[in-house]
């Protein structure tokens, strides 16, 4: 089983920064794909951003420019700087990865989810 704890979420104000990071523990063969994900109250849960293990990145349009994720192998983490934050932004935010334990088996698993507020 495959855990992921995520931190940095909080109040703060338009134009500012924040930066995110979700760290993965448990009995872990191989990390794939890592991904940040927000979710609006009775909207669907949307991409955000994406990172592949080799480094490859995608984004949603809203936030080209302004976020940049990165990811540390090393420590099985997944970063998402924020920046220009706007309050469209105001969202829980999800982290997001595939991960394969010693049996082979692929594990799909999902952060607790940490609220993101931006103010006027």
């Amino acid at each position: 089983q495959v855990q992921l704890v995520e931190s940095g979420g909080g109040l703060v104000q338009a134009g500012g920064s924040l930066r995110l990071s979700c760290a993965a523990s448990g009995s872990i063969f191989r990390i794939g794909a890592m991904a940040w994900y927000r979710q609006a109250p009775g909207k669907q849960r949307d991409l955000v951003a994406a990172i592949t293990s080799d480094g490859t990145t995608n984004y949603a349009d809203s936030v080209k420019g302004r976020f940049t994720i990165s990811r540390d192998n090393a420590k099985n983490t997944v970063y998402l700087q924020m920046n220009s934050l706007t309050p469209e932004d105001t969202d829980v935010y999800y982290c997001n990865a595939m991960a394969r334990d010693y049996s082979g088996r692929v594990f799909i698993n999902w952060g607790q989810g940490t609220q993101v507020t931006v103010s006027s």
